[in-house]
C-alpha cells in the first residue's frame, strides 16, 4: 500500500486518456523545405491549460516500476514499453516494436529483452526529419532508501513532481507526445517529421540497442541516413536551477570487475583466520591504489591521452550557471563536511566533465547486512569504472588498467587468483556547438525562456549518442529540461512542474526552427562539420561503415582504407 502524503502534498490520480486523431503518412522522398511560422502564444496557452491532464498522464506512467536491472521486474520494463506503444498509436502513429532478442543472466538462464518501440509521425518529402530518442526503464527505488514518499507514486509537492522516473526519463518522454497532441488539437501539422526510438534496457547498458540500430540503417530502414537530418536526445540535466542548457558533450565509461579469490567457499574467521591468505585483504590493497584521496587516478599514462585545455574552453565556462553552495547541497555532502575535492566553479566543472575520474562502486560476495558475521569471504569482486574524455580509448584504459593492476598485485606475493573484467564501456561524445542543430536549439531556447542557453557538458555518459551519430550520418543535440536538483538515480527525484511544461514548449519550438533552417548548410558550416567528421573519424576508428558490409562497423578492409 502506498505511503499517506503529509499535509501539503497529494498523490496524483490517473485518468484515462482519450484518443486523439491520426495523422497521415506519405512518402518522403526530395530535400526538405522552410515550413511556416507557428503561433508561440497559443500554443504555449495550450500546453498551460492543460497542465493538469499532463501531470495525471505522468503519474499513470511513473506507476509502472519498470526497473530493467532487476529481472523480477522485465514484465514491468515490457508493460512500460505498452504503455508507450499505445500513446504513439492513440496520436495517430505509425508504431512497431521491436524484438531485440534475450539476456544470458550469467547462470544458465535467459530473459527476454523488453522490445525497443519506433514511431513515425509523418513522411512529408517537403520537410526536414528529427529523429528523438528516450528510454521507458527506470533505476531501482524503495520507500526504505530514504524516500520521503513512495517512489512509484507521483506526488506534487512545492512545485515539483516527485517519484522515480519522473525527470529520468519518463518526463521527457511523454513531453513529446503531448507535443505531438497538442499540434493536433490546435489544427497544426508537425513543422518537421518526427521519428521516436524508445527503449526499455537504458539503465542497464542499453542492451541489443546498438545492434538494432544498425540493422535499422541499411537503405529503406528506420535509421536510414537518407531519412533522418536531425536527432535530439532529452536524457540530462541544467548545471543549475535557472539557466537553460545545450549538451554539446558527454563522458565514457569502462566499467571494471576486480575479482579475487582465496577459497571455494566461505571460511570462519576464527576457525581459519590466520591460516589463509584472504581476498578481501588484497582486494583492499588493490582498491587503495587505484586513486588517492584528492581524486587522481594512480594508473600510470591514464591522463596522457587527455586533449590539453583550450583558451576558448576556458573562457566558455564563464557562461555556466553553477553554484558552488548549491552543488553541495545537491550532493548532500553539505551537512557531512562541507568539502568538494576542488575549489573553483571552473575546477569543479572541469573535473565534471573534462578529466577523467575513477570511482569505487561496491564489492560483491563482501558482507554488507545489518549486524555482525564473522565471515572471510571466499570470493569478492569489487566494481569500479572510470569516466572517460574525448581522445581516451576503452581498449587502450584497459590496457593501462589490467596491466597496472597485474603489477600491484605481483607486489603482494599473493597466491590468490586475481582477474580483471571489463563489464561494458562507451567512449567520450563531443561536438563543437556550432551545427544547425544546436543554433535550432539554442533558437528555440530564447523563445521560450528569453535567455541564451549555456553550452555545457556532462559527466556522465550516454552510449546510444555516438551509435545514433554513426548510423543515421546526422548531428544529435542533448537539450536538457530538468534542473540540477532533480535527483535522478537518488532518493526523491522529481521534476519541477514549470520545467516540464517549459520542456514541451521548447520541444515545440525547437522543431519549429529545425523547418526554418536552410535547405543546405552555407560553405563555412559545410566546412566546420567536414572537419569536425574527421576529427572523429580518426579518433574513433569503430565509427567507420564499411562499405561493402553496410552493418559492419570498426572496419578496415582493403574497400575502406
Amino acid at each position: 500500500p502506498a505511503k499517506t502524503a503529509p499535509s501539503g502534498v497529494r498523490s496524483l490520480a490517473m485518468a484515462a486518456p482519450v484518443p486523439p486523431p491520426p495523422v497521415p503518412q506519405g512518402v518522403k522522398r526530395p530535400a526538405p523545405v522552410a515550413a511556416a511560422p507557428v503561433d508561440d502564444a497559443a500554443f504555449f496557452a495550450h500546453i498551460d491549460a492543460h497542465r493538469q491532464d499532463y501531470i495525471t498522464r505522468l503519474s499513470e506512467f511513473v506507476a509502472i516500476p519498470g526497473v530493467s536491472a532487476e529481472p523480477n521486474r522485465r514484465p514491468d520494463v515490457r508493460k512500460a514499453v505498452c504503455w508507450a506503444k499505445d500513446w504513439l498509436e492513440r496520436l495517430g502513429g505509425a508504431v512497431t516494436l521491436e524484438e531485440i532478442g534475450d539476456e544470458d543472466l550469467g547462470d544458465g538462464s535467459t530473459i527476454p529483452l523488453p522490445p525497443v518501440v519506433l514511431g513515425q509521425f509523418g513522411d512529408d518529402p517537403s520537410k526536414k526529419t528529427l529523429l528523438v530518442y528516450g528510454h521507458l526503464d527506470v533505476q531501482p527505488a524503495k520507500l526504505s532508501d530514504g524516500w520521503s514518499t513512495e517512489p512509484f507514486v507521483l506526488t506534487e509537492r512545492n512545485g515539483a513532481l516527485y517519484g522515480r522516473g519522473a525527470s529520468d526519463d519518463k518526463g521527457p518522454v511523454t513531453g513529446w507526445l503531448w507535443v505531438v497532441e497538442a499540434h493536433q488539437k490546435l489544427g497544426k501539422p508537425l513543422p518537421v517529421n518526427l521519428r521516436v526510438i524508445f527503449e526499455g534496457m537504458e539503465e542497464a547498458g542499453s542492451k541489443g540497442l546498438p545492434q538494432l540500430c544498425r540493422r535499422l540503417s541499411t537503405p529503406g530502414g528506420f535509421l536510414d541516413p537518407k531519412a533522418i537530418d536531425y536527432i535530439s536526445i532529452s536524457d540530462n540535466y541544467w548545471t543549475g536551477k535557472v539557466k537553460p542548457c545545450i549538451t554539446h558533450g558527454l563522458r565514457g565509461n569502462v566499467y571494471f570487475h576486480l575479482e579475487v579469490a582465496c577459497s571455494t567457499k566461505d571460511m570462519h574467521s576464527g576457525v581459519i583466520g590466520g591460516g589463509v591468505h584472504e581476498a578481501m585483504t588484497d582486494l583492499s590493497h588493490l582498491f587503495a591504489r587505484l586513486v588517492d584521496s584528492s581524486g587522481k587516478i594512480l594508473i600510470p599514462g591514464i591522463y596522457d591521452d587527455v586533449a590539453p585545455i583550450t583558451e576558448k574552453e576556458l573562457e566558455a565556462y564563464k557562461q555556466v550557471d553553477f553554484d558552488l553552495e548549491t552543488f553541495k547541497v545537491d550532493a548532500g555532502v553539505d551537512k557531512v563536511h562541507g568539502e568538494l575535492l576542488h575549489k573553483t566553479k571552473e575546477e569543479v566543472l572541469m573535473h565534471r566533465w573534462r578529466h577523467p575520474t575513477l570511482s569505487l562502486h561496491g564489492i560483491e560476495g563482501a558482507f554488507d547486512g545489518v549486524g555482525s558475521k564473522t565471515v572471510i569471504p571466499a570470493k569478492v569482486i569489487g566494481k569500479f569504472s572510470m569516466r572517460i574524455v574525448p581522445n581516451q580509448q576503452p581498449d587502450r584504459v584497459e590496457e593501462q588498467t589490467r596491466r597496472y593492476l597485474e603489477a600491484e598485485f605481483a607486489k603482494l606475493k599473493s597466491p590468490n587468483k586475481m582477474r580483471v573484467i571489463v563489464d561494458k564501456a562507451s567512449i567520450a561524445w563531443f561536438r563543437e556547438p556550432d551545427d544547425p542543430n544546436f543554433s535550432a536549439a539554442a533558437a528555440a531556447t530564447r523563445r521560450v525562456h528569453k535567455v541564451d542557453p549555456a553550452f555545457t557538458r556532462e559527466g556522465g555518459s550516454i552510449p546510444i549518442t555516438e551509435v545514433l551519430e554513426e548510423v543515421c550520418q546526422a548531428v544529435c543535440v542533448h537539450i536538457p529540461i530538468g534542473a540540477s536538483d532533480d535527483g535522478a538515480h537518488s532518493q526523491n527525484e522529481k521534476i519541477d512542474i514549470d520545467n516540464y511544461l517549459n520542456g514541451m514548449k521548447l520541444m515545440h519550438c525547437y522543431m519549429d526552427e529545425l523547418a526554418r533552417l536552410p535547405r543546405e548548410p552555407d560553405a563555412a558550416t559545410r566546412a566546420a562539420q567536414a572537419a569536425d567528421e574527421a576529427r572523429r573519424m580518426a579518433a574513433n576508428k569503430w565509427r567507420r561503415r564499411c562499405k561493402v558490409q553496410l552493418m559492419r562497423f570498426g572496419c578496415d578492409c582493403l574497400d575502406c582504407q
